[in-house]
């Protein structure tokens, strides 16, 4: 068995564990994804709310890499070996949440790529903010669909609606095509999904090699706990712009960047178009 065969069985055993969506009913069914049990004894609990090092923003041009053509199939990690890191943000149910990664990667340079559902009002609400880092490249935005189903369990004609509806929201809010980058909710994939969405241009399923943990309500210190876990060169790494748990630890998550030596990266950043 080869590494991506080995991260392959080892994400889907785990990836509901990781909170990557927990369960593919009720839309709010990621609030009750059960809480992992940890050995650390929690801290003080702090405020959730993230005060950023400076005012203003950051420019930081983008990385100087030699980008290479993307391999076939589902992206579970980045390729090679190197010190990069994909951190990756899905959905949008709070606008304060993602006003805050707004703020976050203005003020520090970090680059992410957002998997948006558009009928969150949290992506129109922010335009403002994520436009000029969208337009710089700094920010990415990949189809995580419109309403967030298991695309698994919908009609040929129900995934192209899922994806072009969603398509339509971020062209018509960022002027950006997200092709050929989506994410299917709750990371539920398979040959026919992988074929419908190639055939309007989805050609790069994007999965990921560990998670923040927060698509359930977690406390700060948790949200930590899995960055400390799952920070990794060539990791993709699941977030979720749904509870404010992360943003109040928007500053030690960029120390553990820094401290681990880690680049942050799109996937445009790495991979030929």
């Amino acid at each position: 068995m080869d590494r991506r065969q080995a991260l392959c069985g080892l994400t889907a055993m785990t990836a509901l564990a990781l909170a990557g969506c927990a369960s593919p009913t009720p839309q709010d069914a990621h609030l009750r994804t059960p809480v992992p049990t940890f050995t650390t004894t929690p801290g003080p609990r702090p405020t959730p709310e993230y005060v950023p090092p400076r005012t203003g923003t950051r420019k930081v041009p983008p990385p100087n890499l030699k980008k290479i053509t993307r391999p076939r199939g589902a992206l579970y990690e980045l390729p090679g070996e190197g010190n990069l890191l994909a951190w990756t943000v899905d959905d949008g149910v709070s606008s304060e949440v993602v006003a805050a990664y707004a703020k976050f990667a203005a003020t520090t340079g970090t680059r992410i790529t957002f998997f948006p559902n558009g009928v969150y009002s949290s992506w129109t609400e922010n335009a403002a903010a994520l436009r000029p880092l969208v337009d710089s490249g700094q920010v990415q935005l990949g189809n995580h669909t419109y309403s967030h189903p298991d695309l698994t369990g919908l009609s040929d004609g129900g995934i192209v609606n899922e994806l072009q509806k969603n398509a339509a929201v971020l062209k018509n809010t960022f002027g950006v095509d997200p092709a050929p980058y989506y994410r299917p909710p709750y990371g539920y994939l398979d040959d026919r999904v992988q074929r419908v969405a190639s055939g309007i241009g989805y050609t790069a399923p994007v999965m990921w090699y560990g998670s923040l943990g927060d698509a359930a309500v977690l406390e700060p210190w948790q949200v930590l706990s899995y960055a400390q876990e799952w920070f990794l060169p060539q990791h993709i790494v699941l977030g979720h712009a749904n509870h404010p748990a992360v943003t109040a630890k928007f500053p030690q998550l960029r120390d553990v960047i820094r401290q681990r030596g880690l680049q942050t990266v799109t996937l445009d950043d790495v991979f030929l178009k």
